[in-house]
């Protein structure tokens, strides 16, 4: 077998962004190669980088042929085995390549980055490279399209430092795919390939409980009342800080058995929270839910579950006060100092508080909508499993509600005064089937868009 030289000319040709050296294609029978041979001009502006043209100096390179000299002399009379495409990059990027057919072409995407692509020798195709464009396809993305002879597929790509160290390569192994095909039968499907787009490369296999982990989990603060030396109402036996806390730890067992949410609880045990320090609690937890658990009390023959939310009245009060609250809610000081001090240039101080308030007012909206359905919901579903007051839907201003953070309700969950709820407050069986229905509330809450969306 013969060595023969081939030599790869091409004259000066503008390059508007100049990092890096200049990629020039070179044919070989059976094997299309980029190659980097430049040399950059020496008398080009030095004041002026994006007008440099690049020269591309002679390249000469060494190509076995398995055949004669004839073949090295017409190597498009011979089908391209491969071509590797050579992007030249001013920095490391992510990427991705894919495959696209009717028209065949090969697709790169990149973020908006300085590159360099080869420059191709007239109409005749180089290898299976026939043409290629780039261009903006999104702001700060650029897309770019190379056209191919014939159906391919990207057998590798990598990206690697320059041999020079003043830039990046990003390496394309474009190969037909019959030939693909042929060499691994196995390794691609041809049905997915009719359909013009390079199937991706496998994954490796994730567990169950490690996909759950890392998937969005709501928070949900479980805050039962009273508790240590606050007993709450007590009756016929049954002291409420004791059976609110036995059936707030039922219903958050039920709720993390299901893996879809994060339950925590103001207390898990018979300690006095006062009323502040619960609310303050949700909040510093980012809840997405919070539901505090009590029983009634009443001299008359009452008996029944009652829903609180917090009353409109109050809801308007909080948003009436957003105008003077709202820039020390929502930005700390630090930060409102600097909004403040770009602001004052144009005189915007007050622009930028309204926008604040009016955000804080919006929130106050959404809270109290999302608070409605959560409530509704919990009324139904609860109404099928125990007793409800003749109109369970009721309004408060505990202390506890007063919040914009997240909806929150107070479920009363029956009369400590009255001897049949007082029997069913202290039954496991009652317990059992009374915060099932609150847990299926609490799934179809969230399994609302609205609900799912951030405040």
């Amino acid at each position: 077998m013969k060595l023969l030289p081939l030599v790869a000319c091409a004259g000066c040709v503008r390059a508007p962004r100049s990092g890096f050296r200049f990629l020039a294609f070179a044919a070989v029978a059976g094997l299309t190669a980029l190659l980097i041979p430049v040399a950059q001009a020496q008398d080009a502006a030095p004041n002026d980088p994006d007008s440099r043209p690049i020269e591309v100096a002679q390249a000469t390179v060494l190509a076995a042929a398995a055949g004669s000299e004839a073949a090295l002399a017409a190597p498009s009379a011979a089908k391209p085995k491969k071509t590797r495409f050579i992007i030249g990059l001013d920095r490391k990027v992510t990427y991705s390549v894919s495959t696209l057919s009717e028209p065949n072409r090969v697709i790169v995407e990149l973020p908006d980055a300085r590159i360099e692509l080869p420059q191709l020798d007239g109409d005749r195709p180089q290898g299976l490279v026939k043409a290629l464009r780039n261009g903006l396809s999104a702001p700060g993305r650029q897309r770019i399209v190379i056209d191919v002879t014939s159906p391919v597929v990207i057998e590798k790509s990598r990206l690697d430092k320059s041999p020079e160290g003043t830039g990046y390569h990003l390496t394309l192994e474009i190969a037909p795919l019959q030939a693909a095909l042929a060499r691994n039968q196995k390794g691609l499907d041809a049905g997915q390939m009719k359909l013009g787009v390079q199937p991706p490369l496998p994954r490796p296999a994730e567990k169950p409980s490690a996909r759950a982990a890392r998937a969005f989990k709501p928070v949900i603060v479980i805050d039962p009342g009273h508790g240590g030396h606050d007993t709450g109402a007590t009756k016929f036996g049954t002291v409420e800080k004791n059976v609110v806390l036995a059936f707030s730890k039922m219903l958050r067992d039920k709720l993390e058995a299901t893996g879809r949410y994060r339950v925590l609880m103001t207390r898990d045990t018979d300690v006095f929270i006062p009323l502040d320090d619960r609310r303050a609690f949700g909040e510093r937890h980012n809840a997405n839910l919070f539901i505090a658990v009590h029983a009634d009390y009443a001299s008359t023959r009452a008996r029944g579950a009652t829903i609180y939310s917090l009353r409109d009245g109050v809801a308007d009060r909080l948003k009436r006060s957003a105008q003077a609250d709202a820039e020390d809610d929502v930005l700390s000081k630090a930060e409102l100092a600097k909004v403040e001090k770009a602001a004052s240039a144009s005189g915007d101080v007050d622009t930028v508080k309204d926008m604040l308030a009016d955000l804080k007012r919006r929130e106050i909206d959404t809270t109290k909508e999302r608070t409605s359905i959560f409530a509704r919901t919990v009324i139904e579903y609860m109404g099928g499993s125990t007793n409800l007051r003749d109109d369970p839907d009721q309004q408060a201003a505990f202390r506890v509600l007063k919040t914009a953070q997240f909806p929150s309700v107070l479920i009363e969950l029956a009369y400590v005064s009255n001897r049949q709820d007082a029997e069913q407050l202290n039954s496991d069986a009652w317990r059992n089937k009374v915060s099932g229905s609150i847990k299926t509330a609490i799934d179809n809450y969230f399994g609302q868009s609205l609900a799912r969306l951030p405040l």
